[in-house]
This record gives structure tokens, sequence and C-alpha cells, in this order.
């Protein structure tokens, strides 16, 4: 199954949090997305990595995207080791994407920047022909994707450009939502988290709002590149 884009996240919620808005916008534009997970999120305070995986696969049922999985890495503890690297690079040639969106490349959790870092190495490594590789007994062609772009997560990162989600703030908020367990409840009897809070879902919002007005539309979701873009010409800019 190729897709457009292929977007990797430490953790189920890292994607959707991260660019949430993005995906589903790429969606209703006909771009088609998959969702790798890393690990299952098993050391989070709130919920299990049960209630983890039903939410995750709701969130994807919401976004609409064509396929989800997860590589069972263990949470906490990421390693750029040759083994988790392989993993990644079995599923870049899976899903043969022209984009891959990952994790930031600094932030409060370690496990961000580590699986930033290997994916972004899976990526290259990906594309070397002598790296072999079987997927369900079949060889894979090797694939390097033409762009790796990193989304913000807790960090405030200066990106080097935004995308207009105006009109998916909406669906953003509610993908997150679908992980019930994560986030703000005040009914919840668990613990309180630093993303459980009221003050981090209103920070969804109006981060994506701070965005927006510094680059000319309401809403905006930030990335980071990791080579310089070229633009074709100037339309599609917001002004």
């Amino acid at each position: 199954m190729k897709v457009d884009i292929l977007a990797i996240g430490a953790h189920p919620d890292d994607v959707e949090l991260g660019c949430g808005g993005t995906i589903a916008k790429m969606i209703s534009e006909g771009k088609t997305v998959a969702i790798i997970d890393l690990t299952k999120g098993e050391l989070g305070t709130r919920g299990t990595d049960e209630t983890r995986k039903q939410e995750a696969a709701d969130a994807a049922k919401i976004l609409g995207i064509s396929a989800r999985e997860n590589l069972e890495m263990k949470d906490g503890f990421l390693q750029n080791s040759e083994e988790y690297q392989m993993r990644i690079v079995k599923m870049i040639r899976k899903y043969q994407p022209e984009i891959v969106l990952a994790n930031a490349t600094d932030d409060r959790h370690p496990d961000h920047a580590k699986a930033a870092k290997l994916v972004s190495d899976a990526c290259f490594l990906s594309g070397l022909k002598k790296i072999e590789t079987a997927l369900d007994g079949n060889n894979q062609e090797f694939w390097r994707p033409k762009h790796v772009f990193h989304f913000i997560q807790w960090k405030e990162i200066e990106p080097d450009f935004v995308i207009d989600i105006s009109d998916f703030m909406e669906k953003k908020i509610e993908v997150c939502m679908a992980y019930k367990t994560q986030f703000y409840n005040p009914e919840s009897k668990e613990p309180v988290t630093p993303i459980a809070t009221k003050d981090f879902l209103e920070s969804l919002t109006y981060r994506a709002q701070n965005l927006g007005r510094l680059s000319g539309c309401t809403y905006a979701e930030g990335f980071t590149a990791e080579k310089m873009i070229a633009l074709k010409n100037f339309e599609g800019i917001v002004l």
C-alpha cells in the first residue's frame, strides 16, 4: 500500500497532537495518509496500553487515514539501534511515502527527540539498495521519502514553515479528545499529568492560533525541515 504521507510518532496521540489538523486537511484534499506508532505508550500515567490501543483506533477512524500500525518498541527506552531502525525501514518500504512526518527534534519527553533521530536515520537507510528487507515473505524495494518534516510538540520550537489548518481546528480537537484517558476530564479519578490539565487542552487552540496570527491565517501547525524547502512559485502562500 503506497501512501502520500507517513506520520510516525513515538506514542499513540503524538501524531494527533502534533499534526492532526494537517493530516485532516491533506486527506480532505485527496492525499492518502498512514500512521505508525512506535510504542504502545504503556508507561503513561493514565490509562493502559489496551485503552490507548482502542483510542488510537478511534482517532484513526475520525481522521479517515488509510492504515495504522504499532511497532511495539519499548516505551521510555527508545534507542537508535539497528533493530529499531530496520523495523521502521520495513514500514517506509511498505508504504513508500513521499513525505514522512516525525516527532519534534527537541522536547520534554526524551522519547520524542530519540524518535525524531531514529525515524530520520531510518528514512535514509531505507533508500540504500544494498540493505535488503522482506515483509510477509516478500522482498521489498528500497525507498527514500523526498522529505522528512518534524512537527512541534511541548516545547516552543521556531517552525521552518506552517500549514494553515483554519478549517480543520475542530477536527484536530475532536481527534485528540478520542484519547479519553489522556487529556483533561474534570470527572476523571486518575492522577493529573502535564497533558491532562485544562491549560494543556486550551493550549492546542491558542498555540495554533498564535502560529496563525504570525503567518496570516486563523490556525496553523508548525514544522521543522531537515533540508531547505524550495517553492515552485508563489501560489498557495497565505497572505
